[in-house]
């Protein structure tokens, strides 16, 4: 086995994404931050191949300081193709603060990484992965209407931003990063806000958009108003219009909240994956 690293994310692609292809709705994530490395919107990513020969084993991913996402080629081969991986890793002393991808191969790292290195692994999302390719147009809808989100919509967005984050239990973003982000969602015209009465009551952001699909993510209601259609209502409409765009949408949910999991499959989202993030604590 050998491992090569690229930093020409163009020549790392025509290597990964004919493999992307085959399961790209299972490896948006990876696809996604594929396309947005080829955009130059990260710094120093870290992009490697692992083959044997002509065949092609793994693909790895990471954007400092977000996880490490990986993809098993030849599951014939993936413990001893783990082990190699892990091995390379700690050989060049490349930090994993995390590792991202579907569940069975997201646990056989994490658990190999722990052999190996003494670090403890903390499970941060379980997360189930679902595809829509149409609407159900027989579902139930709140009153009301969505749009871009724009400018005047900023200080809501990051406030909404920050509370999403509690509420998944992710780490607190900085506000002035938050600010930043927020500012290059709405040029970009990547959010969409639901509103009831003049009143903006929920949002969905598009994301890792490519040719063939999308990712619907930052899904939030405020507690005030939930329990009243708005996120299924503002997903299937948001989603809809996604569609006029793209082949298909893709988004990931918290395995532990039935009730996200619930609306989803309302809309006509399938559960196509399963998805683990685990941490690494010294």
């Amino acid at each position: 086995m050998e491992i090569v690293q690229y930093d020409d994310a163009e020549r790392f692609a025509e290597v990964a994404e004919p493999i992307i292809a085959k399961n790209e709705d299972a490896f948006s994530l990876f696809f996604g931050i594929l396309q947005a490395i080829k955009a130059g919107k990260y710094e120093n990513p870290f992009m490697a191949v692992v083959s044997d020969g002509e065949e092609v084993l793994a693909l790895l991913q990471m954007t400092p300081p977000h996880p490490l996402n990986l993809i098993i080629v030849d599951e014939g081969k993936k413990h001893e193709t783990i082990d190699f991986i892990i091995r390379e890793l700690l050989g060049n002393s490349i930090a994993v603060p995390s590792v991202i991808s579907l569940k069975e191969w997201a646990i056989l790292f994490a658990n190999k990484w722990e052999e190996q290195t003494g670090e403890s692994q903390k499970l941060l999302m379980d997360q189930g992965l679902y595809r829509l390719d149409e609407i159900d147009e027989t579902i139930e809808m709140s009153p009301g209407s969505w749009r871009y989100a724009s400018g005047e919509d900023a200080p809501l967005i990051e406030k909404w931003f920050a509370l999403f984050e509690e509420d998944a239990n992710l780490d607190g973003t900085a506000p002035e990063i938050i600010k930043e982000r927020v500012a290059a969602f709405l040029e970009a015209r990547e959010v969409f806000l639901w509103e009831d009465e003049g009143k903006v009551v929920s949002m969905m952001k598009k994301a890792r958009p490519t040719k063939n699909s999308v990712t619907v993510s930052l899904v939030f209601t405020p507690k005030e108003e939930r329990k009243k259609g708005y996120a299924r209502t503002m997903v299937a409409h948001g989603s809809k219009e996604l569609l006029k765009e793209y082949e298909f949408c893709v988004l990931y949910t918290d395995m532990m909240n039935p009730t996200s999991n619930k609306i989803y499959k309302e809309i006509g989202y399938k559960h196509i994956a399963d998805s683990i993030h685990i941490g690494f604590e010294k």
